[in-house]
C-alpha cells in the first residue's frame, strides 16, 4: 500500500511539474494550439515547432497561359514561390492535409467555388488547368508551407475579359444573409452560433450538425474544410475544425475581421462523396 501511495505522489509530482512548464511549442498551422514538450498537434496532425514563428510573407507570382484567357477556355495557372530573403524559387514545401497547394478560386458574384491542388513540376513551380466560366474579377487563395518558413495564405486576383461587345460584371456587392439548413449530395446540414450574430473581432462558435450521422470520413486529412470570403472580396479565411471527431457535429472557432456577410463553403465527406454546403453569414460590429 505504501509504495503504491508513493508511486501516486510521484506520479502527482511530476504532472505538476508538466503542467507547470512553460508552453513553448506551438502548430505552425493552428497557433492557438500549445504544449510544453514535443510532439504533434491535434488539430491537424503538424510536428509542434519550438517558439512562436515569426510569420514572414513569401513572394507569390501567378501566370496565365494563355495571358489573356476568355470565358470557358482551358487555361494552365502557373505558382511561383521565391524566399523572401534570397530571391530564389522554394525547393521544398510541407504536406498539409495530404497535399502541398491548397487553392480555392471564387468569383466575384460568389456563385463560382473551387478548391484544388496544383501539382509542383521539377522547376519548383506549382500548376493547375482549368476554365473560368464567367468574365469578371476571380480571387485566388493560395494555401502553402514553404518548408523552414511559416504558413502561408495568399490571395491573388485574376481578370477574365468578357466577349466581343460585353463590358466586365459590377463591382462586388453585398450577400443577404441566409443560414437555413442545406442540402448537399448525400448529407443535410444545419448550422448554429455562439452568439446568434457574430461580432466583427470576437470569437465565434459555429456548429454543424451532419444527418445522417453515419459514413462520415476525413476529406484530405480533416472532419472538414471551410473557406469563408466577404461580400467585397478583401477577407478569405481558411479554416479546419476546431473539435470534431467522426460524429454528426463538427465545430470550428472563427474570428471575421470586419463587419461584413461572409459567404462560407462548408466541406465535408461521407462514403466517399464531397459535399459542398453554402451558408451566408452576417457579421456586426462591436458596440
Amino acid at each position: 500500500m505504501l509504495s503504491l501511495i508513493l508511486l501516486s505522489v510521484l506520479l502527482g509530482s511530476a504532472q505538476s511539474q508538466v503542467e507547470t512548464l512553460p508552453l513553448d511549442y506551438v502548430c505552425p498551422m493552428d497557433p492557438d494550439v500549445r504544449a510544453a514538450l514535443p510532439g504533434s498537434c491535434s488539430r491537424c496532425g503538424m510536428k509542434l515547432v519550438a517558439g512562436v514563428i515569426d510569420l514572414i510573407e513569401y513572394a507569390l507570382d501567378v501566370k496565365l497561359r494563355p495571358h489573356a484567357p476568355r470565358v470557358d477556355q482551358s487555361v494552365e495557372l502557373t505558382f511561383a514561390v521565391n524566399d523572401p530573403n534570397t530571391g530564389r524559387a522554394v525547393q521544398d514545401f510541407e504536406i498539409v492535409h495530404e497535399r502541398p497547394f491548397h487553392l480555392f478560386v471564387v468569383n466575384e458574384g460568389l456563385d463560382f467555388f473551387l478548391h484544388e491542388h496544383p501539382v509542383l513540376g521539377r522547376d519548383r513551380r506549382f500548376r493547375f488547368r482549368t476554365r473560368f466560366p464567367k468574365p469578371g474579377m476571380y480571387r485566388l487563395l493560395c494555401d502553402f508551407y514553404p518548408k523552414g518558413g511559416s504558413p502561408q495564405l495568399l490571395a491573388r486576383t485574376v481578370l477574365i475579359p468578357g466577349t466581343q461587345g460585353m463590358s466586365l460584371p459590377p463591382v462586388p456587392g453585398g450577400l443577404s444573409p441566409d443560414l437555413s439548413e442545406k442540402k448537399g449530395l448525400n448529407i443535410t446540414v444545419e448550422l448554429s452560433m455562439q452568439p446568434s450574430i457574430p461580432i466583427a473581432g470576437m470569437k465565434t462558435l459555429m456548429f454543424f450538425r451532419i444527418k445522417p450521422a453515419d459514413g462520415l470520413e476525413k476529406y484530405l486529412g480533416s472532419w472538414s474544410h471551410l473557406l469563408a470570403f466577404s461580400d467585397d472580396l478583401v477577407d478569405g479565411m481558411h479554416a479546419h475544425p476546431f473539435l470534431a471527431d467522426g460524429g454528426p457535429q463538427v465545430q470550428f472557432n472563427m474570428i471575421f475581421p470586419r463587419a461584413h456577410t461572409y459567404r462560407m463553403w462548408a466541406q465535408f465527406q461521407r462514403k466517399g462523396v464531397v459535399n459542398t454546403v453554402v451558408f451566408d453569414v452576417p457579421v456586426s460590429e462591436l458596440k
